[in-house]
């Protein structure tokens, strides 16, 4: 991953994150590890909103969620059927969660991005963010992903409010992996 990537992560003041071609979080800001804790380096997207209930409970939507991730798992996977990860990824999910079995076996894909996500945090509430997702040059499907909302609307004042808790907290260094230069970006030193 580009070092201006991670840079950017510790600059935007909004939760970011970095997510490889099969929704593996390579880093992420503080605040994307504020939103949830499966947003911070070593983690799988897909594999948490499936096994991880936590998870699963702060989206109301969770089965159109989870039917769309994994349509999207499919358009990424595209003729790669044998990568060693999604051969791993799929078997572990299919084994685990009777859901993904399901989802999978209807074969569809979906080539197109959420544009916004609606989640409920258990510190902040309810939360409607804008997502962004913008390609990483130079990288095999790399994605930035930005969560957003209008400082003024009550998510924006919510995701503030998020933003001063997470700054009170100290992240422990075993939490956060290499840090970047303010702090605030992590990255998972094997995922580059």
């Amino acid at each position: 991953m580009p070092d201006g990537t991670l840079r950017l992560l510790g600059r935007v003041g909004i939760p970011a994150f970095v997510e490889g071609r099969y929704f593996d979080v390579l880093a992420g800001n503080g605040l994307a590890g504020a939103l949830s804790a499966n947003l911070r380096p070593g983690h799988n997207r897909i594999r948490d909103l499936f096994l991880d209930p936590a998870e699963q409970a702060m989206y109301p939507e969770w089965g159109d969620l989870a039917a769309m991730i994994v349509a999207r798992l499919r358009d990424a996977v595209g003729t790669d059927i044998d990568d060693e990860r999604v051969t791993h990824l799929v078997g572990e999910l299919s084994v685990a969660s009777e859901q993904f079995r399901t989802l999978w076996a209807r074969h569809d894909v979906n080539v197109g991005i959420p544009r916004m996500s609606h989640l409920l945090h258990p510190q902040v509430g309810e939360l409607e963010l804008d997502m962004e997702k913008l390609a990483i040059a130079g990288t095999d499907r790399q994605m930035l992903v930005l969560l957003h909302a209008d400082p003024a609307s009550p998510t924006g004042e919510r995701l503030a409010l998020l933003a001063s808790l997470a700054a009170s907290v100290p992240v422990a260094p075993d939490e956060r992996g290499a840090i970047a230069d303010d702090g605030a970006a992590t990255e998972r030193a094997d995922a580059t």
